[in-house]
C-alpha cells in the first residue's frame, strides 16, 4: 500500500511547502535536504504537527547511490511511495561564455540527472502497484529561457521534456507525470536578486506581486492527487500571468 510522499529539496522554500500541503492530504513525508539538517527538521516537525509521520534523509540527488539508499529508507519507515515531487535544484545567473564544466555538470546533475535519479529509484514499487504520482518542478525559464540564465534554462526545458515523455511510457501502468513551472517565486534563490530587481519582477507581472511557495504547493499537491486522475503529461505554469 503507498503511504509515503517523498519530496526533494524539501527543507525550505518550495519544497517544505509541497511537503506540508501533502501532509494536509493524508501523506507521510520523506524529508529530503543536501545540506540543512536543521530546515528539514524543521520541516519533519511540521508535518508530524499536521498529525502525519515523517523522516528527514539526506542525499545529494545527483548522486544515484544516494538516492537509491534514500527510497530504500523511506519505504523502510513508511511504506511505499505513492507520490514522488522533484524539486530539488539549483540556479544563478552567469553570461554564457563564463559558464564552466562545473557549473553546467552541476547544474544537470542537480535539475535533470537528479529528478532521472529519483524516478527510477521509486518506479519498481510504482509499477508493482500500478499507480503512482510523479510531479516535476520545472521553471517558466524552461518553457521561455532566460538571458543569463541558459544553463539554468536548458536543465528546466529537460524537466518539461522528461515529463511529457515519461507520462506516455507510463500511462498504460497506470502512473502519472505532470509538471509544475513557477513563476517568478519569493524563496532564498530569488531574495538573493535584491529588493529593488523584485520589485520589478512584481511590477512585471500582470497580478502584481511575486508568488509565494504556497501557490505552487497547492498546484503540486493537486496534481499528485486523485482529483487530479485523469491529468497526465500536462505542464501547469504557475506566474501570476508572467509569461502569458
Amino acid at each position: 500500500m503507498q503511504t509515503a510522499a517523498l519530496v526533494t529539496g524539501s527543507s525550505r522554500g518550495i519544497g517544505r511547502a509541497v511537503a506540508l500541503e501533502l501532509a494536509r492530504q493524508g501523506w507521510d513525508l520523506c524529508v529530503n535536504y543536501h545540506e540543512r539538517a536543521d530546515a528539514a527538521a524543521e520541516t519533519a516537525q511540521a508535518v508530524r504537527a499536521l498529525g502525519r509521520r515523517a523522516i528527514t534523509v539526506q542525499a545529494d540527488v545527483s548522486d544515484r547511490s544516494a538516492v537509491g539508499a534514500m527510497v530504500e529508507r523511506c519505504q523502510a519507515e513508511l511504506g511505499e511511495i505513492g507520490v514522488l515531487v522533484n524539486n530539488a535544484g539549483v540556479a544563478g545567473q552567469a553570461l554564457f561564455q563564463d559558464v564552466d564544466d562545473a557549473l553546467w555538470d552541476r547544474y544537470f546533475g542537480v535539475n535533470l540527472q537528479g529528478a532521472r535519479n529519483t524516478v527510477q529509484a521509486v518506479l519498481p514499487a510504482m509499477l508493482h502497484e500500478k499507480r503512482g504520482s510523479i510531479v516535476n518542478i520545472s521553471s517558466i525559464w524552461g518553457l521561455r529561457g532566460a538571458s543569463c540564465e541558459v544553463t539554468y534554462s536548458c536543465t528546466k526545458a529537460g524537466i518539461i521534456a522528461l515529463t511529457r515523455s515519461l507520462a506516455m511510457e507510463l500511462a498504460p501502468s497506470g502512473i502519472r507525470v505532470n509538471c509544475v513551472a513557477p513563476g517568478v517565486i519569493e524563496t532564498d534563490m530569488v531574495r538573493v536578486l535584491g529588493q529593488e530587481t523584485l520589485d520589478q519582477l512584481a511590477s512585471d507581472t500582470p497580478l502584481g506581486r511575486l508568488g509565494q511557495p504556497e501557490d505552487i504547493a497547492h498546484a503540486a499537491a493537486f496534481l499528485a492527487s486523485d482529483k487530479a486522475g485523469f491529468i497526465t503529461g500536462q505542464v501547469l505554469t504557475v506566474d501570476g500571468g508572467f509569461i502569458g
